[in-house]
């Protein structure tokens, strides 16, 4: 089915009007998600590429609508697993938990401008050169077994800042300071890059890595330029939301990657296929097209894609390492609430709550020695821990002489005189001595550069 430049105009200008509501009503004022923002927008965001799909299966016919919600599903789980990635960017340049969303949604703007580009370009490469279908059919055989192997090898190294960045920092001056959501900043009289705009050209250059299998993959679904690029975007958009929405759930899913190499090794085979069907290379089968094996369809791809993924889900969050990162993430969860606890809320819960994290924290030392570096690497845990029965024994010990136990341990009060707890800017309880400490630096060095930016505006 032709797509008109009608619809291509129409399709082009709501996108761009999603990314100017989200940018304008979410984005711009920094502020941290709630779990019910994230939820009710994702869905949203979810509900308009379904609501697109069936419009695209009255409208275009089963063909075309089954390669959209196929090429759709791909992306999106695609995308789900560079959220891991992001994750691990934004520790990397420990970017404040308020401006993350920014980050994020540059991260989808270019990843959509980027993309486009190497659908066009996909495009082109069929139409002109079969033998294209081997050379995608290749990068995804390629890239499955490199996640495999990725999967199986240990993970000691600590993640870099990136070519990109790296490049960037040779030639340009930089600095380690953020300054709000500046992209530029002074700094000894001198203009210089903050890590806000450092970690945004680490996101770019990572969605490029990304694109170089996520392109492949849905032309190996369809070769319809418009569902190719519509399927694209949708899967992106929302994804800044599913960040917030699913940041303790991405953990859990570890064998998601394993799903997504058998995916594209299956989407390698299928392009494979469709080229041997389409041949013109003289080097194989003198040039003729080889039917020797039926081409996969459509609506069998869509079924594998799904099955594999619901497969996936169901290993990660019921296998041994699954429920071991599970017991992590409680006895993490329940750690920090019984630290962030109050008075009021205190005498209450504080038995039920206790009991919970000492179950969670028996599961931890039970866990099988290979999930122990695990436990070590995840979020401070057994920090947290360590610091919740330091609680636990001074209010026990007041309880016990019969005072009140809302006084926390001199050195440990995360407890504001409003009652709100005090975080670091990556959300981590810390006590309010550290935090207060924290903000006078940040103030003093917001003045400094302030003073500096106006000496360089009078040069």
């Amino acid at each position: 089915m032709t797509v008109s430049p009608l619809v291509w105009i129409l399709t082009i200008v709501a996108i761009l009007g999603l990314l100017a509501f989200d940018y304008i009503f979410h984005v711009r004022k920094a502020h941290i998600p709630t779990l019910r923002e994230a939820a009710v927008w994702s869905a949203i965001y979810v509900g308009i590429a379904l609501l697109f799909g069936v419009g695209v299966l009255a409208l275009g016919g089963m063909d075309m609508g089954t390669e959209y919600f196929a090429g759709y599903v791909t992306e999106k789980a695609l995308s789900v697993d560079n959220l891991f990635v992001f994750l691990v960017i934004m520790g990397t340049f420990a970017v404040p938990r308020e401006d993350q969303q920014k980050v994020l949604l540059f991260g989808i703007t270019f990843a959509i401008v980027a993309r486009t580009g190497m659908i066009l370009a996909g495009a082109a490469a069929i139409d002109a050169f079969s033998w294209a279908f081997y050379f995608f059919g290749a990068i995804l055989l390629f890239t499955a077994l490199k996640m495999i192997l990725e999967e199986l090898r240990e993970k000691d190294e600590e993640p870099g800042e990136g070519f990109f960045v790296r490049l960037v920092k040779r030639f340009l001056p930089a600095t380690d300071e953020y300054d709000g959501d500046k992209l530029f900043t002074i700094e000894n009289g001198k203009r210089v890059l903050t890590p806000m705009l450092l970690v945004m050209i680490a996101i770019g250059g990572t969605d490029l890595l990304f694109a170089l299998d996520s392109i492949p993959a849905i032309f190996g679904l369809t070769q319809n330029t418009y569902i190719v690029f519509t399927a694209t975007v949708f899967s992106l958009l929302g994804l800044r939301q599913l960040y917030f929405l699913i940041d303790g759930l991405l953990d859990r899913l570890v064998y998601l990657s394993y799903g997504l190499s058998i995916i594209l090794a299956f989407i390698g085979v299928k392009l494979v296929v469709h080229a041997l069907h389409e041949n013109e290379l003289p080097f194989i089968n003198g040039g003729e097209a080889v039917h020797a094996i039926p081409e996969i369809t459509t609506t069998f791809s869509l079924s594998v894609i799904v099955g594999v993924l619901v497969v996936t889900v169901l290993a990660s969050l019921f296998s041994p390492k699954g429920r071991a990162q599970a017991a992590v993430n409680d006895a993490h969860r329940e750690a920090q609430a019984y630290v962030e606890m109050t008075y009021a809320s205190f005498e209450e819960r504080r038995d039920a709550l206790y009991a919970r994290m000492i179950e969670h924290e028996k599961a931890i030392e039970a866990l099988p020695a290979k999930y122990q570096d695990m436990v070590v690497e995840e979020r401070n845990v057994l920090e947290l821990l360590a610091d919740a029965h330091r609680v636990h024994e001074r209010r026990q010990a007041h309880n016990d002489r019969g005072e009140r136990s809302d006084e926390q341990p001199e050195g440990l009060v995360v407890t504001r005189p409003d009652g709100t707890v005090a975080t670091d800017p990556s959300g981590n309880v810390i006590t309010v001595a550290e935090e207060e400490r924290a903000l006078a630096e940040k103030e003093a060095k917001r003045l400094a550069r302030e003073q500096e930016r106006a000496a360089y505006s009078r040069s």
